[in-house]
């Protein structure tokens, strides 16, 4: 039954707009997070990007002329080479798409969980259902962010194009989004999907799934209360297992957003996500899908800790129900 306009009114925002509320709270929590943890997706990003098999092909002008080794050295690399600051090269879109991506999947997650799937009468939620809602969720956010998580993969490596005497792409991130979209159309700037998608479906399944499923049995099963102890014992959890199902399809999701294109917008070194995954473990090994795991996890772990204390705080202080 709905309430009379005048009473609407005087309702907080978060009551009158639940999930425009959440979205808003979510974005600026993972802001938050992406600010504080963002070198180490960087160094990331440059791990994954080293050692690229597929590069052959394009000849020895593409190849890396000193490739890093390790996590400590590459960060320190990027600060003795190129500067301290740019350890936020490609911040900007990657907080557009945190606001996105991370309004994007909480939305949808409470929506499903609440709504779809909906709770038995003892609040137990089964682990089945949050595992496709965690997915779900993850594609949903994904998907809608996409635009902006391709700007940011491939001004992460501007910094490296210089080092290696190659042309700067972009003078910056609208620079950036201006000449995707002339180059590539439309679809150019939904490069990458698919395995974009694939590892968001990963990652949300072990985040989200993790975290509700960890936090709920504490509270449920365990003296522990629903505060910042559970918040934090969570968030380590979903961390952990978000970065051992994401890492594969991340490096295989960075290589097919920063190969070099074509005039069609067609990738020159993958034809797909398979294509990169096969070529990967062939000429690499099976080991190479997990470069960059211990800066994923070293990052993932406090991400996942900031944004779910920032998120359950910005929460209860705004009037809405923990999550």
């Amino acid at each position: 039954m709905s309430l009379p306009e005048d009473e609407e009114r005087l309702l907080p925002l978060a009551q009158r707009w639940p999930r425009a509320s959440k979205f808003l709270l979510s974005g600026w929590a993972a802001t938050v997070a992406e600010l504080a943890t963002f070198p180490l997706d960087l160094t990331k990003t440059r791990l994954q990007m080293q050692g690229e098999a597929a590069l052959a092909r394009l000849g020895d002008s593409a190849r890396e002329s000193a490739p890093y080794r390790g996590m400590v050295r590459t960060a320190l690399g990027i600060v003795q080479e190129e500067g301290f600051l740019k350890l936020w090269q490609g911040v900007t879109p990657a907080i557009y798409r945190h606001i996105v991506y991370s309004g994007g999947r909480m939305v949808t997650y409470e929506h499903l969980r609440e709504v779809v799937f909906g709770k038995s009468e003892d609040k137990h939620y089964p682990l089945w259902k949050s595992v496709i809602g965690g997915m779900m969720a993850g594609v949903v956010g994904q998907f809608l962010a996409n635009p902006t998580d391709l700007v940011k993969v491939q001004m992460q490596m501007e910094g490296k194009r210089k080092l290696e005497g190659k042309p700067l792409r972009f003078r910056g991130v609208h620079h950036a989004f201006a000449k995707i979209l002339s180059e590539g159309g439309i679809r150019g700037l939904w490069a990458g999907w698919v395995p974009n998608i694939q590892r968001a479906a990963l990652v949300n399944m072990g985040d989200l799934t993790t975290y509700d499923t960890v936090k709920h049995y504490l509270v449920l099963n365990t003296p522990l209360e629903d505060n910042i102890m559970t918040h934090g014992l969570s968030s380590l959890c979903s961390g952990l297992v978000a970065s051992i199902l994401g890492t594969p399809a991340d490096v295989i999701k960075s290589r097919i957003m920063n190969q070099p294109r074509d005039k069609q917008g067609r990738g020159l070194l993958y034809k797909s996500s398979t294509d990169c995954l096969i070529q990967a473990v062939q000429g690499e090994g099976f080991m190479s899908l997990y470069k960059g795991f211990l800066p994923s996890w070293l990052r993932m772990t406090p991400w996942s800790l900031v944004f779910w204390l920032t998120y359950e705080k910005i929460r209860e202080m705004s009037g809405v129900s923990p999550f």
